[in-house]
């Protein structure tokens, strides 16, 4: 790296911008430190607040452009419970749409040059699906009583192999919040991690053109990708849910 840096040789450090940083100086983070992810975060709940707090507040019947998007969002999440669990899973609309706009919206800002992205952290993701493994099995449990274990255990298969399926599923049960998470963080880290090792190609003039034309190529792939992992979390908290309401196989 000395070497390197001797030589005046190109210096890309992908993975910096994940770093989490006190925004008023100092290295040392504690519970209560603002840090550059606090910011973020924060404006991720401004934007979503604006969005269906002020946006949606009129209700026209010409809605506006901001009102068009959350009735987009809300017939969109609507469609999604009520086609995988059915009306009676709509208790959980509120917590699953909120989901869904927290993560579509720290996913686009994060897009920003010189923003954080938020979802990159497997903190906040680790955290996200926690929640929903907590509430899925607290749920389960509260409707169906000792009935929810039936969903590890396989009637359909052959009496002798169930015992076994029945350790396959439990195991594969606890491991959804890892599954959950990581496949969130990790998508969106090597999407932006891309970026930055491009952006570092570009100051080379010899490939620039090339660097220029493959950022805009990752952008527009990182746009869709921000929405699908959205849209993946999501479809998967709610068939999570919806086996804590229909837990036999």
């Amino acid at each position: 790296m000395a070497a390197e840096e001797a030589s005046g040789g190109i210096q890309i450090h992908p993975m910096e911008q994940f770093t989490v940083r006190p925004l008023f100086g100092g290295t040392e983070l504690h519970w209560y430190t603002i840090t550059n992810q606090t910011v973020w975060m924060a404006a991720v709940v401004a934007v979503v607040i604006v969005l269906f707090a002020l946006g949606t507040r009129r209700r026209a019947l010409v809605p506006s452009r901001t009102q068009s998007i959350g009735e987009l969002a809300f017939g969109f999440i609507r469609n999604m419970i009520v086609d995988i669990g059915g009306k009676d899973m709509l208790v959980f609309f509120p917590h699953i749409l909120t989901l869904f706009l927290v993560i579509v919206t720290a996913n686009l800002l994060s897009l920003i040059p010189y923003s954080f992205s938020i979802m990159a952290q497997f903190a906040v993701t680790v955290t996200l699906a926690v929640a929903v493994f907590v509430t899925v099995t607290v749920m389960g449990f509260v409707k169906h009583g000792v009935g929810f274990l039936k969903l590890f255990w396989v009637s359909s298969a052959p009496a002798a192999l169930r015992p076994v399926l029945a350790i396959i599923e439990l195991m594969s049960y606890f491991v959804r919040p890892v599954s959950h998470s990581i496949r969130l963080a990790g998508n969106m880290m090597a999407g932006h991690a891309v970026f930055a090792v491009f952006a570092g190609f570009a100051v080379v003039a010899v490939i620039s053109p090339v660097s220029v034309l493959a950022i805009s190529a990752m952008y527009a792939l990182e746009t869709i990708v921000a929405i699908v992992q959205a849209y993946v979390f999501t479809i998967l908290a709610v068939v999570y849910l919806n086996d804590a309401y229909h837990p036999g196989h």
